[in-house]
């Protein structure tokens, strides 16, 4: 069922709290030996299962998630291209740990770099694709700080773009479950998270093998990412994700104390979520969801059409989806111009006559201001019209 509510803007102005889902005496069990977790449904983000999830840890190479969040970012915005080359900057060649051994003044594509972040959680690529975008790693990383804050990471203070050992450079599950949501909402991404293995410099004298840190990409049927992260201050870290029919898991540990138990626990996670959730789809990518009229706009209306999933998550055999409707809530018209990403209304979902969920909804294209000779023909149509 769809329908749409003309409502003032300040009926959507304050966006909905994510709820928890019930838990469980099972639930109880996971993460039994990591310091910090959190189970998340990407789609909605509800908290599946949480532990210690808002304590601030060192994150090590879980870092390059924000990274790669900018990174997609500015290729979506169409700042950057995938086939841009990225020259390397003698401060970038000089990262240690891990790294696909970037040489001074060497040149890959914004591509290339991914694969090196991704998979292979280069410090060396990370802080070269930062130079590209924001001319220093320093400029950078307050673009990083900038985007946790505006996706509601209250625990987070980023140093680097790497995770290399800092003073107060820290971050939380909770933060991490945040912006491996953020970052899976390009569709693009797990091309990178979820190969592993790949080359770089495959046509060169000297070819370097990629084989992803994280071994569950192979491993765990459905997983493809996100990033793991090991220092000795924050020991083994893993951002991890999974995708069973349309249902779409997060599980994050932090503090794990070696590789077999991160990932062992966190496919505990992703047995318990699968066999205990499902969800219900409402919108799928692409789905046109209704419509909102311009004011004075090149457009007299903007259909808002669907960029990500929106559905609800509910617990197998105990909730029904018979009683679950949604409504679109835009106001009565929208002014031009309009850029594209603003906000223009909301997707209300509701089981009965509770609320379950809201999402906020962007508007898929500018919309520029009509010219003066088209609003003139546009008035003159509508005097002249006889039905």
């Amino acid at each position: 069922m769809i329908s749409s509510i003309a409502a003032p803007w300040s009926v959507y102005a304050e966006p909905a709290k994510k709820p928890a889902a019930e838990p469980s005496a099972a639930s109880s069990e996971l993460a039994a030996n990591a310091k910090s977790a959190v189970l998340m449904d990407s789609d909605t983000g509800t908290v599946i299962f949480e532990k210690n999830s808002h304590d601030r840890l060192p994150p090590a190479s879980i870092t390059k998630i924000m990274t790669m969040v900018l990174v997609m970012e500015a290729i979506d915005q169409g700042k950057l291209k995938l086939t841009d080359r990225v020259q390397t900057s003698e401060y970038a060649a000089s990262m240690g740990g891990s790294q696909i051994f970037l040489e001074q003044g060497e040149e890959m594509t914004v591509d290339e770099m991914l694969k090196g972040i991704a998979m292979a959680s280069g410090n060396d690529a990370s802080v070269a694709v930062a130079e590209k975008i924001a001319g220093t790693e320093e400029a950078f990383v307050q673009m990083m700080n900038a985007k946790a804050k505006e996706l509601g990471m209250k625990d987070t203070q980023f140093k680097n773009c790497n995770g290399l050992p800092v003073a107060d450079h820290y971050t939380s599950a909770h933060d991490i479950a945040l912006m491996s949501q953020a970052l899976l909402k390009y569709n693009g991404i797990t091309k990178y998270t979820g190969v592993y293995q790949d080359y770089l410099r495959k046509d060169s004298a000297k070819p370097f093998w990629l084989v992803n840190t994280n071994k569950l990409v192979r491993f765990y049927s459905g997983a493809d990412g996100l990033k793991t992260g090991f220092t000795s201050e924050a020991k083994y870290c893993l951002s991890g994700t999974a995708k069973r029919d349309s249902l779409r898991i997060i599980a994050v540990v932090m503090g794990e104390p070696n590789t077999k138990t991160r990932n062992q626990e966190v496919t505990q996670m992703f047995d318990y979520a699968f066999s205990q959730y499902t969800n219900h789809p409402i919108f799928k990518v692409g789905d046109t969801i209704g419509s909102v009229k311009i004011e004075k706009g090149n457009v007299e209306s903007l259909s808002i059409v669907a960029k990500q999933q929106y559905s609800i998550l509910l617990r197998k055999g105990k909730q029904s989806s018979d009683n679950i409707r949604h409504e679109l809530v835009v106001p009565n018209e929208l002014k031009a111009p309009i850029a594209a990403g603003d906000p223009i209304g909301k997707l209300v979902v509701y089981q009965g006559d509770e609320v379950v969920k809201e999402f906020s909804l962007e508007a898929p294209a500018a919309v520029s201001k009509a010219s003066y000779w088209t609003l003139f023909k546009r008035t003159c149509a509508k005097l002249f019209f006889v039905d």
